[in-house]
């Protein structure tokens, strides 16, 4: 299994240095569901943190951002998605991320093959840069019945929902939220939610 250490990991990100101690508190006092997963844009607690002010000024370049989580249990793809910006993601526990490249796509049907997908273990306690190109979605979890916490960085607003709704064709049928575009595995139920299905392959389960 690849890590985020290992040089394979280059093309999709880079480790940050950063110190973790009071988020990783932080994010240990949030409730998770029983099941799935749970996703937070901007969480307060974790918005009051230096982390916060550091990430924002040295990473961002001074771009508003929002500090929230992905966490819970999880253990399939299900979709792939991309941001016209870099994610930062911050480990709290052992975790996977299944992670592709948006050149991968296919640029007339904007389909992506899930045979292409490389999966990366990231220890607890590690920070990562996810470049724009760089296609991922919910962490996994570390073991048959682990939860994972992640703290998700991204510029302010990413994620909320659409003002307009209105999609046209090619790229535009992919915007899911504001800055995030989405394939979805016909697997995952998120076609109800209006997700463009384009995942080719299995969806792939650690």
């Amino acid at each position: 299994m690849l890590t985020v250490n290992d040089p394979q990991f280059r093309p999709y990100g880079r480790v940050l240095k950063l110190d973790l101690a009071a988020f990783e508190a932080a994010i240990k006092k949030v409730e998770l569901p029983k099941d799935g997963t749970m996703y937070e844009p901007s969480t307060p607690a974790f918005e009051a943190l230096p982390l916060f002010t550091e990430l924002q000024d040295k990473i961002f370049g001074e771009l508003p951002i929002e500090f929230g989580h992905c966490s819970g249990r999880n253990h399939k793809l299900n979709a792939v998605e991309y941001h016209r910006s870099s994610e930062v993601d911050i480990a709290a526990t052992d975790l996977y991320l299944m992670l592709g490249k948006q050149q991968d796509i296919d640029p007339a049907t904007f389909h992506y093959e899930t045979k292409r997908i490389e999966t990366f273990f990231v220890p607890a306690g590690t920070a990562v840069e996810l470049y724009a190109t760089t296609l991922h979605f919910a962490p996994c979890s570390a073991g048959p019945d682990a939860e994972f916490r992640c703290g998700v960085v991204l510029p302010r607003g990413t994620n909320v929902p659409l003002v307009n709704m209105k999609r046209g064709t090619g790229e535009d049928r992919l915007l899911f939220a504001n800055n995030k575009w989405l394939i979805a595995h016909a697997e995952s139920g998120l076609e109800k939610d209006g997700a463009f299905v384009g995942l080719v392959g299995d969806n792939l389960t650690l």
